[in-house]
C-alpha cells in the first residue's frame, strides 16, 4: 500500500511533463507553421526564412524538450542502472547535436555574425550551449570511463545532477528572453499587434515552458520510489522482530 501510495506522485508528475512537453511541441509548430511571416528575414531570402524558422525548432524540440526527456529516463525507464544512464548520455547527446546546430543556423544569415550575437539572449544561449556540452563530456567521463574509481563517480555525481538541472534551466531562461526579444521585435516593428492570436500563442509557449520546466526538476529531486520501498521493508522486518 505504501509503495502504490509512493507511485502516484511520480507518475502523476511524469504524466504533466509530458501534457506540458506536448502543449509547448503544439503552440511552437502552431507558431512557425501559421505565422510565417513573423520570421521572415530581412533579406527575404528563402534560405534566411528556413535557417530562421530552424532556430526555435531545434532549440525546443531537440534542445530542451530532449534534454528534459533525458533527466525523466531515471524515472520512468525499467531494467538497469546501466541501461538507464546509456539511454540518458544517448538523449543527451541527441539534445547537444541539436543546440550546436540551432546555434549553427544563426551563423547562416546573410547580415553576418555579429548581428545575431548581440543581445542577452544569444550571450546566453552560447553559455548554456557551452555548459551542456562539459557537463554531457564530464558525464561521459564520469559514468562511462572503465578505468574511473566508483569512489570519484560518487564525488562527481551530486554536481553533475546540479549542473544538469541548473543548464536545463538556463536553457529554459534562454528560450523565454529569446520569446521576448521576438516579439518585442515584431511588436515595434508593427508585425504583430499587442493583441493578437499570435501574441498569445508566444505568451502561452512563454508559460508552457516555465510550467514544464518546474515539472521536470521537481520529478528530477522529488524522492525516489525505491527509498521508500526500502524503508518499508525495514519497518516491516522491525515489526517482525518486536512481535516475535
Amino acid at each position: 500500500m505504501v509503495m502504490a501510495a509512493d507511485a502516484k506522485p511520480t507518475f502523476s508528475l511524469l504524466l504533466l511533463a509530458r501534457l506540458s512537453a506536448t502543449v509547448v511541441a503544439i503552440l511552437l509548430l502552431s507558431w512557425v507553421l501559421y505565422f510565417t511571416i513573423s520570421f521572415l528575414p530581412n533579406t527575404l531570402s528563402q534560405q534566411d526564412l528556413i535557417f530562421s524558422v530552424l532556430h526555435p525548432l531545434l532549440m525546443v524540440f531537440g534542445f530542451i524538450l530532449i534534454s528534459g526527456e533525458a533527466i525523466l529516463v531515471h524515472r520512468w525507464l525499467p531494467g538497469s542502472r546501466k541501461r538507464k544512464k546509456r539511454v540518458h548520455l544517448w538523449l543527451q547527446g541527441v539534445a547537444l547535436t541539436s543546440a550546436i546546430f540551432g546555434i549553427w543556423t544563426k551563423f547562416q544569415g546573410t547580415e553576418g555574425v555579429v548581428a545575431n550575437f548581440y543581445s542577452l539572449h544569444s550571450w546566453m544561449g552560447l553559455l548554456c550551449v557551452s555548459l551542456f556540452g562539459a557537463q554531457w563530456l564530464m558525464g561521459f567521463i564520469s559514468f562511462w570511463h572503465r578505468g574511473e574509481v566508483r569512489m570519484t563517480r560518487i564525488r562527481v555525481l551530486p554536481w553533475h545532477v546540479f549542473l544538469g538541472l541548473y543548464t536545463y534551466g538556463l536553457a529554459v531562461v534562454t528560450a523565454e528572453t529569446g520569446l521576448l526579444e521576438k516579439l518585442t521585435f515584431l511588436q515595434t516593428k508593427g508585425v504583430v499587434l499587442k493583441h493578437c492570436t499570435e501574441s498569445l500563442i508566444v505568451n502561452s509557449l512563454g508559460l508552457g515552458l516555465a510550467t514544464l520546466c518546474g515539472v521536470v526538476i521537481l520529478t528530477a529531486v522529488s524522492p525516489r520510489q525505491y527509498q521508500s520501498s526500502h524503508a518499508t521493508k525495514a519497518v516491516h522486518s522491525e515489526s517482525k522482530c518486536l512481535t516475535s
